[in-house]
């Protein structure tokens, strides 16, 4: 079964590297928009020393880990979020009639290789916010600062599996999962304690997207929580996005277990 996987992902790396320049051209251009979530911060900064307490240096390694976090989810499951395109086409009809695993066959079979060029930017943005935050580091230092994007990546990848399992019942409801997945990635970017008390426990604690790069910021900076969370929980961090994939696989195979199909 591995095998046909790789034949699809194979073929689909062909399709796109035989126009050449216009690949290399769309991931050069998919690099420099992640630089776009940096210059935000900068300018941010520009009118103000710190935000509720955290200077730049700090919201970088936030920023960085959020944004690298993303970057992988959106490579390895970002095609999920054309799910509506493939029911209203009947592709999703074709995948299920496979002996394959649907969610696999979706992943493979559009991906998009140029979005690489974002995770190698956002790569060397969140590398450079670890160099220039002047951390202490520890052999748990180096173990966080390793696992903690890969925890984030997992936590948005559940959050797109499960914003596309949402559209088996949504109509046209991409812009209804957008708000979770690329309003979360903007969420993650940046401390907690700047948003209001509702609106970052909603995001914060229940999606638990402070977990993606808040949290791990604290733990690698050895800083305290303003909001009073323990420090154990800082460290933690990427374990949230474990019970997220679980949460993710439920919802992803009771939504095609219910799917009814096109009728086309």
């Amino acid at each position: 079964m591995a095998d046909a996987y790789r034949q699809l992902f194979a073929a689909q790396l062909r399709g796109q590297l035989q126009y050449r320049v216009s690949f290399g051209v769309d991931l050069l251009l998919n690099a420099a928009i992640t630089v776009i979530d940096v210059l935000m911060v900068l300018t941010v900064f520009r009118v103000t020393p710190s935000l509720a307490g955290f200077d730049l240096r700090d919201t970088l390694v936030i920023t960085g880990t959020a944004t690298l976090s993303f970057q992988i989810a959106d490579v390895a499951v970002g095609n999920l979020e054309k799910l509506p395109f493939y029911l209203r086409t009947g592709l999703l009809d074709a995948v299920l009639l496979r002996p394959l695993s649907a969610f696999g066959q979706l992943v493979v079979l559009d991906f998009q290789a140029r979005r690489a060029g974002r995770m190698v930017q956002a790569s060397v943005v969140y590398g450079l916010s670890l160099g220039l935050a002047g951390i202490s580091w520890t052999p748990g230092r180096v173990l966080l600062a390793v696992t903690a994007p890969i925890g984030g990546a997992i936590c948005y990848g559940a959050i797109f599996t499960t914003g596309a399992a949402a559209m088996f019942w949504l109509i046209d409801g991409s812009e209804v999962a957008n708000m979770f997945t690329y309003g979360g990635r903007d969420f993650a970017s940046y401390p907690m304690p700047i948003y209001g008390p509702l609106f970052g426990r909603a995001f914060g604690f229940v999606l638990g997207l402070a977990a993606v790069g808040y949290f791990p910021a604290l733990a690698l900076l050895g800083r305290t929580d303003p909001l009073g969370t323990p420090g154990w929980l800082h460290w933690c961090a990427p374990l949230v996005g474990v019970l997220w994939a679980g949460v993710a696989a439920v919802a992803w195979r009771f939504g095609v277990r219910h799917y009814q199909s096109t009728g086309s």
